[in-house]
């Protein structure tokens, strides 16, 4: 086979030349000749033609030719079997096995093409045409005219790939049109008599519609619409409307149409900056029946809100940025699912409380960490009074490069002030919530009563400064044992103003406090690992004590505790040199940790990891022995001379299953207090989950009686692209399913279909019995056309 290569001058597109013949042509043999990429012409008008055989009709000034014809210019080349060009008409004939590739990278596949010599009018027979962005179409014919406007006759559109294993299998979905017109200044496509199949079947008739092509990723027009359903407001229907304002910024127009309640009215504006970018929420709604919300926030006429959120970078380390929200009342959201609310799993599985706005200033460095916000909590349950004003909270946290002594030398610091106007009172008994004696005064300022109510807030003002410096080295001796001195000081500066409202002074002096701490520690930590090989696997044993020294705590018990009141003993935090979790507590006292780990790795795969341990009081007042404002520390199994026993087992035979226990052991009777296991299996085609707890009463936090309960969750592929998923919550103690979720997917290139169903209790202080939520969300997307979602939401009371 002889391949003829031909270079063209051309004088611009529309006027061809061709050199002397002699010159123009060089042979070479090649008997598969490769599809060579389109090379780089430029400017220079240049047009590279390749193919067996060139032949010239001078006569009628046409050029034509012949075998495996590879054209390129200007980016653009055409495959055929045969092209000619007419210099008089200045048309360009393709025909037989037609490929043309533009420069933007779509794929022109067709029979018979005809256009002029720019590309700009003409028509094409039989073609197809891929994309770079995986987009397909296909028409009888197409004419092009203007350099602009395409019109496909009996076109077809799809985003999804050919099938595999048969190529002439309808796609999953695709939309036919007795015309599809593309307006390319536009980036438009315009379908004229169009219907939409689903696997080659048509399930709807759309007699026009337009949508942009898919090389625009923002277009003004209409998005798709959503229909959902809710008890009070009715059947609700969206209609949003895009507005690409500019290439920095946009506005979203969603107005849901509802039949009970009238027109809520919903917008969105977004801009984009240099160093970020913000948007800006508004709702609302001028309600025809208020009276469905009878007895609730929501019986009143207007309701609406206000949402907005930015960022932004002052350079690679710094961001500032914040969050803010703004309701007519409490209630909004939660009765118009929006925000938050917007997705019923969200909705059920973890309902939110709170709405935040706070403005931050964020910086990373290499070894440090600096975080300030200031913080507005607006609380869903009505009561806001007892809600905190955060202003601020700031942390830093940096590690020196420098070693002092040979050791690591850290500080970090903590600010903390906040305000609240009435105290948050938490009843932990029976007879605390039926006689209502949380607020009842006591002639003693400093007197307690007696194991019936926590303060979980106080009402004043509260402000704290902390800051730490620790130094830590270690050292391994000649027979490989590991010792870990450290020492650590810590301060910290109260300032208390105390409203005296009923029932606060039981619990703490109010008016104005001030305190200084300081606390000072001393402590070594001491290892001795072991090591065993045998050919089945290699086993590390490792005795852990660890020695700290330091005074009793200062004022225990007798100082606000906003950010200390969780506390879970476990083997995770047996060897933390105070177990407190936030600032406000301090441990103090001489202790000791005392634990020994196991990890044995098997050379066929698979490792498991033992921790059983134990903590002692060695001097000095127990801290979780302490009675505060939010009993943090008792029944923790920390607050005796001898703590309860922990331990942990991690087991991972291979990667397919994973198994987890944790538990914490009465000291004396060996009785378990915590017990968690959990379970995890994950193979191709399906994975599982199954976590199991039991906690003992813990009557000093208001927990009077057992808990347990089973959670368990499951995702099976049932086929390639299709996925169920469940999760469910048992309540063994109640024996009682309070939550489940039934959910099923389909995912691929092109298409999204996803369907949940969530049921679950919602308890709220006060309400009785307990509400039954349903909620149902269908949710169907069209890679480039179009993402719509359905969904509906109930509620009723448990009998």
């Amino acid at each position: 086979m002889l391949i003829l290569t031909v270079a063209f001058a051309l004088t611009g597109l529309a006027g061809l030349a061709t050199s002397e013949p002699a010159a123009a042509q060089s042979f070479t043999y090649n008997p598969l000749p490769p599809r060579p990429k389109p090379p780089r012409t430029g400017n220079d008008g240049q047009m590279l033609v390749q193919a067996v055989e060139v032949n010239y009709d001078y006569n009628n000034s046409r050029v034509s030719a012949v075998g495996n014809v590879q054209m390129f210019y200007n980016g653009t080349s055409v495959e055929a079997d045969k092209v000619i060009y007419d210099q008089k008409t200045k048309r360009l004939h393709a025909e037989g096995n037609i490929r043309m590739t533009d420069a933007d990278g779509k794929i022109t596949y067709a029979e018979i093409m005809d256009l002029s010599d720019d590309y700009r009018d003409g028509f094409v027979d039989s073609l197809r045409v891929d994309t770079a962005d995986q987009t397909r179409m296909a028409a009888t014919r197409a004419d092009r005219s203007s350099g602009n406007y395409t019109v496909f006759e009996n076109g077809v559109y799809t985003a999804c790939a050919p099938c595999k294993d048969d190529p002439k299998k309808p796609p999953l979905w695709q939309v036919k049109g007795a015309r599809i017109i593309h307006d390319q200044t536009e980036k438009m496509l315009y379908f004229e008599t169009a219907q939409l199949e689903f696997f080659g079947v048509p399930i709807a008739y759309i007699p026009y519609f337009s949508t942009p092509d898919p090389t625009v990723k923002r277009k003004t027009g209409f998005l798709m619409p959503g229909f959902s359903t809710n008890s009070t407001y009715g059947v609700g229907v969206e209609v949003p409307f895009y507005w690409a304002i500019a290439p920095d910024y946009d506005l979203t127009l969603n107005p849901r149409f509802t039949t009970k309640q009238g027109v809520l009215f919903q917008a969105e504006f977004r801009q984009r900056l240099m160093d970020g970018a913000y948007q800006i929420r508004a709702y609302g709604i001028d309600q025809l029946d208020p009276g469905a919300f009878a007895g609730q926030p929501g019986d009143r006429q207007f309701r609406g809100g206000v949402e907005t959120r930015g960022q932004f970078a002052l350079n690679d380390k710094w961001v500032w940025g914040w969050e803010g929200v703004a309701l007519s009342d409490y209630y909004f959201m939660s009765d118009y699912r929006l925000s938050q609310y917007r997705d019923p799993l969200n909705s059920f599985l973890s309902l939110p409380t709170e709405a935040v706005s706070q403005l931050y200033l964020t910086g990373v460095g290499n070894r440090s960490f600096f975080d300030a916000r200031a913080i507005y909590y607006l609380s869903f349950s009505g009561k806001q009074d007892q809600v905190p004003v955060i202003h601020p909270v700031i942390d830093y946290a940096n590690v020196w490069n420098t070693p002092i002594l040979g050791g690591e030398v850290s500080y970090k610091t903590n600010f903390t002030s906040l305000t609240r106007e009435s105290a948050v009172f938490d009843p932990i008994t029976t007879l605390a919530n039926t006689a209502s004696l949380c607020t009842t005064a006591s002639a003693d300022p400093l007197a307690r009563l007696p194991s019936q109510c926590l303060l979980r807030g106080i009402p004043g003002t509260y402000t704290r400064l902390s800051a730490q410096a620790q130094w830590r080295r270690s050292f391994t001796d000649p027979a490989g044992q590991i010792w870990t001195p450290f020492a650590i000081l810590r301060a910290d500066a109260i300032n208390a103003s105390i409203s005296n409202q009923p029932g606060v002074s039981n619990f703490l002096p109010v008016g104005d406090t001030q305190e200084l701490r300081l606390m000072p520690t001393v402590g070594l930590e001491y290892r001795y690992p072991f090591i065993n090989v045998q050919p089945w696997g290699t086993t590390t044993l490792e005795p852990i004590a660890q020695v700290i020294v330091r005074p009793n705590e200062p004022s225990a018990g007798k100082l606000p505790n906003e950010d200390a009141q969780s506390l879970v003993f476990d083997a995770s935090n047996l060897f933390r040199v105070d177990k407190f979790s936030g600032y406000d507590r301090l441990e103090g006292g001489g202790r000791a940790n005392v634990g020994v780990q196991a990890t044995t790795q098997f050379d066929r795969g698979g490792s498991i990891n033992v921790l059983f341990g134990q903590s002692y009081q060695l001097f000095g007042m127990n801290s979780f022995a302490v009675q505060d404002v939010s009993n943090t520390g008792l029944d923790s199994g920390l607050a005796k001379p001898r703590s309860d026993y922990v331990a942990r087992v991690n087991y991972s035979p291979n990667r397919t299953y994973t198994f987890s226990v944790r538990t914490r052991l009465d000291e004396q009777t060996t009785n378990v207090q915590r017990f968690e296991a959990e379970g995890r299996a994950n193979f191709d085609r399906w994975s599982v989950a199954l976590t199991y707890g039991n906690y003992a009463p813990q009557p000093e936090l208001g927990y009077l009686t057992r808990r347990e309960g089973l959670l368990g969750n499951a995702s099976v592929k049932v086929a390639a692209n299709w996925v169920l998923t469940g999760a469910a919550r048992w309540d063994l103690e109640a024996n009682k399913l309070n939550q489940y979720v039934i959910g099923a997917g389909y995912v691929d290139d092109c298409f999204v279909l996803a369907a949940n169903y969530v049921t679950s209790y919602s308890y709220t202080a006060g309400t009785t019995p307990p509400i039954l939520g349903h909620a149902f969300m269908l949710q169907i997307g069209l890679r480039t056309l179009a993402t719509t979602s359905a969904g509906g939401t109930g509620s009723g009371t448990l009998q």
